[in-house]
């Protein structure tokens, strides 16, 4: 797993260690990396130490207790808490993952947590997802259609059509694939990734969509989708269990296809 993007000219340091302020319990330590670029200084570690005991039984749990009982400057995302908005996406123990759904007891030793690798950090766990959702505008992810819609009725679908769409649908876009793959560390700036090309094939797959040539040749590019060499990062990271390495063989097959 590849180190998240550190800051230009600047090295890892020690940093502080936080004791519980609920000592005599289970305890676990959790070395989390720091970084506030208004501040001039290089990222650290810190070190807190939590009471088990104490703590919900989820990764995001003892964060939420550190945050609240020993430094309230600890910078993360999360939302849901369900496993559901994505928002809590960072590596821990070095695998990309939701704080919300990675339990404590199924890590061993020390917890060490990062942001996600490869990109630029806002701050401490937040990473700039600004590229990310630019490269997801950039698929047009929404339903195009040229014919006028059906009087009076929606646009259906079939049972075995509407079923082309799981395993693609249930993507959260919360970036664990793509920061997990080594073609979007090296080209991330021209290859749209595992969780953008999942979603451009979930509109592909989509039978109401007619604009399939047309999001094939915006895909049609030796960089946006054919930098994929299907090591399987990507699936084996997806907190939703999902494959993107399918939904991007099966983007090629229908590039293929076409020219036939």
């Amino acid at each position: 797993m590849a180190e998240f993007t550190l800051p230009k000219n600047s090295k890892i340091k020690g940093g502080q260690k936080h004791p519980s302020p609920q000592p005599g319990g289970t305890m676990r330590n959790f070395k989390v990396y720091r970084y506030d670029p208004d501040s001039g200084e290089n990222p650290r570690y810190d070190t807190f130490e939590v009471n088990l005991d104490e703590c919900g039984p989820m990764v995001l749990d003892a964060l939420i207790k550190i945050k609240s009982e020993q430094d309230p400057s600890l910078t993360f995302r999360r939302s849901c808490r369900e496993g559901i908005c994505g928002s809590c996406s960072m590596n821990i123990d070095g695998r990309n993952g939701l704080a919300c759904t990675t339990a404590i007891e199924d890590v061993k030793g020390e917890i060490k947590i990062t942001p996600l690798p490869a990109m630029d950090v806002i701050k401490d766990l937040v990473p700039d997802f600004t590229r990310f959702y630019a490269q997801y505008a950039s698929i047009t992810p929404w339903l195009q259609t040229v014919t006028p819609p059906p009087a009076g009725k929606e646009r259906l679908q079939s049972p075995e059509e509407r079923a082309k769409l799981d395993g693609l649908y249930e993507c959260i876009l919360c970036a664990c694939c793509s920061t997990s793959c080594p073609s979007y560390w090296w080209n991330s700036d021209k290859f749209l990734g595992p969780a953008i090309l999942l979603q451009a094939y979930r509109w592909l797959a989509d039978s109401r969509d007619e604009m399939t040539g047309e999001r094939l040749d915006a895909l049609e590019d030796p960089f946006r989708l054919y930098r994929c060499h299907t090591i399987m990062n990507c699936a084996n990271t997806c907190p939703k269990g999902l494959s993107p390495a399918k939904a991007i063989a099966e983007i090629k097959k229908m590039e293929v296809e076409r020219l036939v």
